[in-house]
């Protein structure tokens, strides 16, 4: 049976009303909130956004990073029939605009000075927006409230106005807009009903057997479908515990303390920590390297035979008792059952890093206009393979194009469509209820996904030949001072390369090159160097298609960045 978000919610809160809903690290101590309080703080949160002018069908706009003010404005906004929408910290004053004034913003929930100053900038551009909140801090502009305002502002409407405005929703009504991070033109607003959202994480919950003893860290963008359906709502349809990271840099210390049951990282997130593991490794002496070398070689062997249901290799034990299960514990991943990587494709050599290790690695495919997964597979025998995604999500369909390998998606998991443009919703929902992803993969006999390329990224080169570049940015990102890859050649005669380099392991290849660079910036200029990484480029070529080969490269001096806008707050390129 349907349901919407605020029943759902609001059953966890009575069966839950004790237990830690969200931590938070507050001078230098975890704070706890109980599920009971969170879900007063809602309700007390929406009545007040109602005083402030807040309508129904009207938006939220929410720009901060992940805390308390981010889930419970979310939550009041849908409480209140509003539809809450995230932009991403890193936007611009003009991106802020786009969003706010497409989705006809009435309120915008900032989290300090520096993102109000955008909001301040682009205000006289939102006819629809009537009060700034800012999460920390005051400030005094008239139109700008402090969050301790919220409670004093809330007494002016009452508890059966908002129940009425509650009463009104319908679970196929729209309650989310996931702006999509594209790289061109503006954003599509991604309309997600209530039905999409309770029934993808109760399908996730029950794949994955998760319940309230769970203990989940949110740190990836909440703009983004994957961080909101793991931190912000599979939690409230099993009552569990989410710990808010204090920053991406201090992720690593983090995890420690907060030791999660459940992780899902991007890719750029497990690379970073795949290089420092690599770094402290090529700082230990002679007898731990070989200890360490002979246990992957364990794991390795051990992970491949799990998944297929094969007998573990006879020391793979000793290997876990040695080695495994002290770098879960230096991680703090010694409790997590579950690690997945999602949001963008992830290299082999990666994925083979982590399972020599004991960390069997996931991987879930999917979109925002599939709210979140449209594949999950487990870490269990005959569940799961390295490289792949896996089956399709319980109760839900993937298929592939006959006529150009396009991966499609359907079932109760797929969006409502595009806000204000039916043209792309038609184009993405067929007549048949299908999803078209833009992606192109393959199903095996076990129904397991693989993603072989985006369909608008497959390079056609001056030659006609369809080439698609992930395959060989996977290899390339192999190399392992190589840190990312990318491959260009559409309508040229032929495939070069622009590489970064990890900061973390330059100066030791560039020892092993004979070059004196001790930095990326210096190992770009450094010829070498350049003929040291030719010679594993050559390598890669062995393994490729001639017309797959790379003949040119350039090494640039930094990595791509969010920052430096070549990479997508998601950090894809």
């Amino acid at each position: 049976m349907k349901t919407t978000i605020m029943e759902v919610m609001a059953g966890t809160a009575k069966q839950s009303k004790d237990k830690v809903a969200l931590k938070t690290k507050i001078n230098g101590e975890w704070k706890e909130m109980a599920w009971g309080e969170y879900y007063q703080q809602v309700r007390t949160t929406a009545r007040a956004f109602m005083a402030l002018g807040l309508e129904p069908g009207k938006a939220v706009s929410i720009l901060g990073n992940n805390c308390p003010q981010w889930f419970i404005s979310n939550m009041a906004g849908i409480f209140a029939g509003a539809v809450p929408g995230g932009i991403y910290v890193t936007s611009s004053p003009e991106q802020c605009q786009y969003i706010a004034s497409h989705s006809e913003a009435n309120i915008a929930v900032v989290e300090n000075a520096d993102q109000l100053a955008k909001f301040k900038k682009i205000r006289d551009q939102l006819p629809d927006l009537k009060a700034i909140v800012l999460m920390n801090g005051s400030d005094p502009d008239e139109n700008v409230y402090a969050w301790a305002d919220l409670a004093k502002l809330a007494k002016k409407v009452s508890d059966d106005d908002l129940n009425q405005r509650i009463k009104a929703q319908k679970p196929d009504d729209c309650c989310t807009l996931i702006y999509t991070s594209g790289t061109t033109g503006n954003p599509k607003g991604v309309m997600i009903s209530h039905d999409n959202i309770i029934w993808v994480a109760k399908q996730m919950v029950q794949t994955i057997d998760a319940g309230p003893d769970d203990q989940i860290i949110s740190y990836l963008p909440l703009s983004h479908i994957a961080e909101q359906l793991v931190s912000l709502h599979c939690p409230y349809t099993m009552g569990a515990t989410v710990w808010f990271a204090e920053s991406l840099d201090k992720l690593g210390e983090n995890l420690t303390e907060v030791r999660p049951t459940l992780f899902v990282g991007v890719p750029r997130v497990w690379e970073k920590i795949q290089a420092k593991m690599v770094a402290a490794g090529a700082a230990n002496p002679p007898l731990k390297k070989k200890i360490a070398a002979w246990a992957r070689k364990q794991g390795l062997a051990g992970g491949y035979a799990h998944q297929q249901g094969k007998p573990m290799p006879l020391f793979y034990g000793l290997a876990k008792k040695l080695v495994f299960s002290k770098v879960r514990e230096k991680l703090g991943l010694d409790r997590c059952r579950l690690f997945v990587s999602t949001a963008a494709p992830i290299s082999m050599d990666t994925l083979e890093f982590f399972l020599s290790l004991g960390i069997p690695m996931t991987e879930v495919y999917g979109m925002s206009e599939c709210t979140g997964p449209a594949t999950v597979s487990l870490p269990e025998p005959f569940q799961y393979e390295t490289g792949w995604a896996g089956p399709a999500l319980l109760g839900s369909e993937v298929a592939i194009a006959e006529e150009d390998g396009e991966v499609l998606m359907r079932g109760r998991h797929v969006f409502k469509g595009y806000f204000k443009n039916e043209k792309a919703t038609k184009e993405t929902i067929d007549a048949d209820g299908w999803l078209h992803s833009g992606d192109v993969g393959k199903i095996d006999h076990r129904g397991f996904l693989k993603i072989t390329d985006r369909k608008k990224e497959l390079i056609i080169t001056a030659g006609g030949e369809n080439i698609p570049p992930q395959l060989i940015e996977g290899k390339l990102k192999a190399i392992p001072v190589i840190s990312q890859a990318v491959v260009i050649g559409d309508r040229r005669p032929y495939l070069t390369a622009l590489f970064t380099l990890d900061p973390e392991k330059v100066a030791s290849e560039a020892a092993i090159a004979g070059s004196p660079a001790k930095t990326a910036e210096e190992a770009a200029k450094c010829e070498k160097f350049k003929a040291y990484l030719q010679g594993k480029v050559d390598a890669v070529n062995t393994t490729l298609a001639r017309v797959q080969t790379i003949k040119k490269f350039v090494i640039l001096p930094q990595e791509l960045s969010i920052e430096g806008e070549e990479l997508t707050p998601t950090m894809k390129l």
